[in-house]
């Protein structure tokens, strides 16, 4: 394959969206917006790179409901963020709305609590020695951009007796 963003003269491009696709689920999973993203963006006609995402699906290599349940729990994992940064980065994805509405929704209230309590507690040393209302404001703002709403950071904000005075 040349250097160009085009398929080659002369080659078989379902041929050769077929390999770019598997070579970049290799690296990770992906969705298939950005499978098919990729695949326009490296010269692969529309209508090529739909019967090539179609095949993958088929034999189960693209799998939007499973890539959105594996980026969901990863994230709440390890970035200890909300369900609506969860949906937005979903979103961008390409994933459905009714795929990102069934996944978050699996994502209980005490769930989303823990999540912001585990982080708020991390940040928390680091705000330990500033004054209260810098602490307050500190970690509210950092909860904010967790996408953490306004009630789940009072209820945290106050089990760590940080009060917003």
């Amino acid at each position: 394959m040349s250097s160009s963003n085009s398929v080659e003269v002369g080659s078989d491009p379902y041929q050769v969206g077929t390999t770019i696709a598997l070579t970049a689920l290799g690296r990770r999973a992906k969705s298939r917006g950005e499978l098919f993203t990729l695949l326009k963006k490296r010269g692969i006609p529309e209508e090529v790179a739909n019967a090539v995402l179609f095949r993958l699906a088929e034999r189960g290599f693209v799998n939007d409901h499973e890539f959105a349940r594996y980026w969901s729990e990863s994230r709440q994992r390890t970035k200890k963020v909300s369900k609506r940064i969860i949906g937005g980065e979903l979103r961008s994805k390409g994933i459905s709305p009714e795929i990102i509405e069934r996944i978050t929704g699996d994502i209980s209230d005490d769930e989303e609590f823990a999540n912001a309590m585990t982080f708020a507690e991390r940040k928390a040393r680091a705000v330990s020695s500033l004054s209260p209302e810098v602490a307050c404001r500190r970690m509210c703002g950092a909860l904010s951009r967790r996408g953490f709403s306004g009630p789940v950071i009072s209820r945290v904000l106050a089990e760590l007796g940080i009060s917003r005075s």
